[in-house]
């Protein structure tokens, strides 16, 4: 394509680039309770999951994506088990526009590791002696949008007290 001041084409904007380098257990914990203090559980245990990300740049475009998982499983005569998993990525992140970082960091680069996290968790729970626990898909752009709108109401409250 031609530009029109001096015929010469327009160089092409550079392509964002979104790589995982590497993916891995930071920290695992499976505290199987029910088990250790010789409780037989029966019935269904109420289970609650909790999710957390982190981001860090370590080093030029690369970014390490933490993906924190904690279940609780309680029946009514007290907890079964307690896991907590903290799974990063270790991803190279090239020509992205800046106001694009964070929200690539904080959806996609999750999204893409969330399969595994699931795996791992399943794993872990059919290991600890129980039927494993298959997540729920996690929707990241519902969280973003949550956590961002979370932030602007404790950013207008001081502002609203003053």
């Amino acid at each position: 394509m031609a530009d029109e001041t001096n015929g010469a084409p327009k160089p092409e904007a550079p392509q964002p680039r979104l790589q995982i380098l590497t993916q891995y257990i930071r920290d695992v914990s499976f505290e199987n309770i029910a088990v250790q203090k010789g409780l037989v559980s029966e019935g269904k245990p109420e289970v609650r999951v909790g999710v957390n990300l982190d981001a860090q740049k370590r080093g030029d475009d690369r970014y390490e994506v933490a993906l924190k998982v904690k279940v609780d499983s309680k029946l009514p005569e007290g907890p079964v088990f307690i896991l907590e998993l903290d799974y990063a990525g270790l991803f190279v992140v090239q020509n992205v526009p800046d106001e694009q970082l964070h929200p690539l960091l904080m959806i996609e680069c999750p999204r893409l590791i969330f399969p595994y996290v699931r795996r791992v968790v399943g794993d872990l729970t059919r290991d600890g002696g129980y039927p494993p626990l298959n997540l729920e898909m996690i929707d990241f752009l519902s969280l973003y949008r949550a956590e961002i709108a979370r932030r602007q109401g404790q950013a207008a409250a001081p502002a609203a007290q003053a």
